[in-house]
């Protein structure tokens, strides 16, 4: 199985309107730029996209947001995007916050096959509408389901032509998760190399996982926020 794709556009091709689609990284830290990108360009609507947030109004999920090409966002933190906002308050995009912890959990769950789990996470407050609760132990906890997506789009650092990545630091976060949870897992990598290049124990997600993989260009790496110490 060929599993090489030219570019992030061939990579992309079949993510078609009303998708769910799994984007990786942390912030703006080790997201799928060159995918997303590409989704801009291919102009697909309707998408409900789960990422730890929501990016900034002229980078990351950002640009999606701006062609009003999300209909729902499933994040964590989503503090940094005034357009976010924007469409959050004016009704015209759906959004469910998840704690971040859950989130996590959720995604990972999918990739070990475990359906559901409970968690004390949001008891007691809105979160907790419509879902599930029991008692363990003497504490009360919620019923929170696996989440799937159709399609996981995670950024690695290196990976090779069979699919196996490595990471870098921070990066990891989600990334390696999601790559487990996607009917097809899409990555995009800073450097592709050949079959035993990469040492066995060095690999954060196996082949085994990732259906197609690219080597992305121009990454911007951007700083969400910089602090400046006078």
């Amino acid at each position: 199985m060929n599993k090489v794709f030219a570019s992030a556009d061939a990579a992309i091709h079949d993510i078609m309107d009303n998708a769910t689609i799994m984007l990786g990284g942390f912030g703006l830290n080790g997201i799928p730029e060159n995918s997303i990108a590409a989704l801009v360009k291919k102009g697909v609507k309707g998408l409900t996209c789960i990422s730890n947030n929501a990016g900034v109004d002229d980078f990351g999920l950002g640009l999606l947001l701006k062609t009003r090409q999300i209909r729902k966002m499933m994040s964590s933190y989503v503090g940094e995007n005034a357009e976010f906002e924007r469409q959050l308050l004016s009704g015209e995009l759906e959004v469910d916050l998840i704690p971040q912890g859950t989130l996590a959990t959720r995604i990972q769950m999918t990739g070990m096959g475990i359906p559901a789990f409970y968690t004390p996470a949001g008891y007691g407050t809105e979160i907790a509408e419509g879902k599930e609760v029991r008692k363990f132990n003497g504490k009360m906890y919620l019923m929170e389901h696996a989440l799937h997506a159709s399609f996981a789009i995670v950024k690695a650092w290196k990976g090779d032509t069979l699919g196996n990545l490595v990471f870098r630091k921070a990066t990891r976060n989600f990334s390696t998760s999601m790559a487990k949870a996607g009917n097809i897992t899409i990555a995009e990598v800073e450097e592709l190399v050949q079959p035993g290049e990469i040492d066995p124990d060095d690999v954060h997600v196996a082949g085994v996982y990732v259906h197609r993989i690219f080597q992305g260009s121009a990454y911007e790496k951007r700083i969400e926020r910089k602090t400046v110490k006078l």
